[in-house]
């Protein structure tokens, strides 16, 4: 099993949510994050001060799928994703080792 770690621009999130259902990836957890990655923020003008703003915000989304929907999952993702502007986000993928689903400690696959 794989877990998928997506950034992605907040306003991309219900277009990926929607691509990965259309190839069967029903669970996911989300998180609103901020950060900064090569854009290093942006300033912003309030009451005609300029100040800079350094951690953008951005969506995780955490998505742990059996290792043959693994290339399916990335290029739903990137192919949701991708703005083509600095900022699109970054994708990481990890080993997972085991998952047990709490309420009826079925493990693995069953439990994804």
């Amino acid at each position: 099993m794989k877990k998928i770690e997506a950034i992605i621009k907040p306003f991309k999130l219900d277009d990926v949510r929607e691509a990965l259902s259309d190839i069967g990836i029903t669970g996911m957890t989300v998180t609103e994050v901020r950060g900064f990655g090569r854009q290093k923020g942006h300033t912003e003008l309030y009451r005609g001060a300029e100040y800079m703003v350094d951690f953008l915000p951005k969506v995780k989304m955490e998505i742990v799928i059996p290792d043959e929907l693994t290339e399916q999952c990335i290029e739903a993702i990137i192919d949701t994703a991708q703005t083509g502007k600095i900022g699109d986000g970054k994708i990481f993928i990890y080993e997972v080792e085991r998952v047990i689903r709490i309420r009826t400690g079925e493990e693995n696959e069953e439990a994804v």
